[in-house]
């Protein structure tokens, strides 16, 4: 028996990565009888029958997952979202953090398509995101802007890229090494969106660390607890210590912290605005499936 890590899932064939060697592995039935299925990122322990195929026995401890895309023991998430075409959608990317810092991932915001947009006007809209401490990286596949300050992330972390569906992923993997040639389609000037060219999750080991190319997606189910969610953005989670009550959702309590964070300008009020969108969400959520 040897431990490893899938780094591709394929047709129901999982590539185990173990000691500088992939094996091509099946699941045990076990893992349907239970209703655990093995994803990219996953630890496991596998038996090898012949020299480059196996069974995969038993799955690891996962530090986090991710439903769609279909991913574990994520580090960190690339997130993006592209200048133009389509434009800027603020609420999904407030949507994307949330759902990012919940599972303890570190995000990194990412801006594509650089050369089609008025750069002021784009490094406007992010400066909120600057000032809360997210890292923004604005770049330009064509230009080959920002591509080099992409590298250095990855090193030793495996890095989930995604964001909405045709803000240019593949074209950025394919920025950072030309030798992955990953299908692209151009947008769709009709529907104003992308077609999904990525057709399944695989660890690229990329500048020292692993990247995935994961299957684009426009939606996102906020399943948090309305209480969870209150602390699922970082800046929101550190300056709730202040609130006077425990529990403070933010919304209508006396002595917040957040809103009056929001009232001195130190913290973005459409953000507050989104953060609002999602809890009344979270709450109808909850509401729904308790009764």
């Amino acid at each position: 028996m040897q431990k490893g890590q899938i780094i591709k899932a394929l047709a129901g064939f999982y590539y185990v990565q173990s000691q500088g060697q992939i094996y091509q592995c099946k699941a045990r039935g076990k893992f349907r009888k239970d209703a655990l299925k093995p994803l990219v990122g996953d630890y496991c322990e596998f038996s090898i029958e012949n020299e480059v195929e196996g069974y995969i026995l038993k799955l690891l401890p996962r530090h986090n997952s991710l439903i769609r895309p279909p991913i574990s023991n994520v580090d960190q998430a690339l997130l993006v979202f592209s200048a133009k075409e389509p434009d800027m959608n603020l609420l999904l990317l407030d949507r994307f953090l949330i759902l990012i810092e919940h599972l303890h991932i570190h995000p990194v915001i990412c801006i594509s398509k650089m050369d089609l947009a008025d750069e002021k006007h784009i490094h406007e809209l992010l400066k909120p995101y600057e000032d809360a401490g997210y890292q923004v990286i604005y770049v330009s596949s064509k230009q080959e802007q920002g591509i080099e300050i992409v590298k250095k992330i990855f090193k030793d972390r495996i890095t989930v890229v995604t964001g909405q569906s045709g803000v240019g992923k593949s074209s950025l993997l394919n920025a950072l090494d030309i030798h992955l040639q990953i299908d692209t389609n151009e947008i769709s000037k009709a529907l104003g969106r992308g077609k999904h060219t990525t057709r399944h999750v695989e660890l690229i080991s990329m500048y020292g660390g692993y990247v995935a190319d994961t299957p684009g997606f426009s939606s996102l189910e906020l399943q948090i607890d309305p209480v969870d969610l209150a602390h699922s953005y970082h800046d929101f989670e550190q300056l709730s210590k202040q609130c006077k009550f425990r529990g403070c959702l933010h919304e209508s309590e006396p002595h917040c912290a957040i809103k009056e964070a929001v009232e001195a300008g130190t913290i973005s009020s459409l953000r507050y605005e989104h953060y609002l969108t999602f809890l009344k969400e979270s709450k109808l959520l909850k509401e729904k499936k308790y009764g």
